[in-house]
């Protein structure tokens, strides 16, 4: 038997319209798609064959349901092995805050055939649909691109120059530390004029931006709860969205990409397909 190939794609941030054209190719060629959390179900109703097989491996940040890595890697591995053209199918770009490097190292160990295609990651469509250019002239010159997911993930000494520069700053995975991120910035003295733009679902029809002034004592983001996902933008940049934000807000309590239920634990095992 032949090995097969795999390809890990990026299916972009929520809206269906910004998956690739070479993603959507693969997807209607593909035998077995391994789908994340993050990737809008209408994506797989238009490209995927009637008789390919849709295995979802979602991830949750800190919940305790999401699929271990080391069985993705297995079904990528088990499902090539068997000769199919299996899609690792991510939400946004595979290689911004993505566990890519595990999938690389399982299958160049494996000697399995891949390929990565990249697509369009959070911070970008959440920007774009927000109205909020990431480095706006006269504004910035530089963005970054971070993760707050847990207090201790970021050092002190960052933390001040992530308070002094005038670099636009987005943080993924954050919401959940968000009081923690407006407590550092502010006690590294983060310029007023620099605001904190929360943007949940973003690019989907639930899409939400909420403006913070990070020095607000009124604190309306301590216990809130934010859909996932979501990402936090600061600096001066966000004034931006008022002007130029051309997306209405969702307004809904709904979630676009369903929290994992407890059945996302079950794997198929690639040894048991014929």
């Amino acid at each position: 038997m032949h090995t097969g190939k795999v390809i890990i794609a990026g299916a972009g941030p929520g809206d269906p319209g910004l998956l690739t054209l070479k993603t959507a190719q693969y997807l209607q060629q593909a035998d077995v798609i391994l789908v994340d959390r993050l990737v809008s179900e209408d994506i797989l109703t238009l490209h995927t064959r009637t008789d390919a097989e849709c295995i979802y491996v979602g991830k949750q940040c800190r919940k305790g349901l999401s699929v271990p890595q080391s069985a993705i890697n297995e079904l990528m591995v088990g499902y090539a092995q068997l000769g199919k053209l299996v899609v690792r199918l991510k939400g946004g770009d595979v290689s911004v805050f993505s566990n890519v490097l595990d999938e690389l190292e399982a299958l160049v160990d494996n000697h399995i055939p891949y390929e990565v295609v990249p697509g369009i990651t959070a911070a970008l469509g959440a920007a774009a649909y927000a109205g909020i250019p990431l480095t706006a002239r006269g504004y910035t010159t530089a963005v970054r691109l971070l993760t707050a997911y847990t207090k201790d993930v970021v050092s002190d000494d960052y933390w001040r120059d992530l308070a002094q520069t005038r670099d636009t700053l987005v943080f993924y995975m954050s919401s959940e530390t968000l009081e923690d991120v407006v407590a550092n910035l502010v006690r590294h003295g983060i310029a007023p004029a620099r605001k904190l733009a929360v943007v949940e679902q973003a690019t989907t029809p639930l899409q939400q931006v909420t403006m913070l002034d990070l020095y607000d004592t009124r604190q309306p983001w301590k216990d809130k709860s934010w859909k996932s996902p979501s990402l936090l933008i600061v600096g001066e940049v966000t004034s931006l969205h008022e002007r130029y934000g051309w997306v209405p807000n969702g307004n809904s309590n709904d979630h676009y990409f369903p929290p994992i239920a407890g059945a996302a634990g079950l794997v198929v095992q690639p040894s048991k397909v014929a």
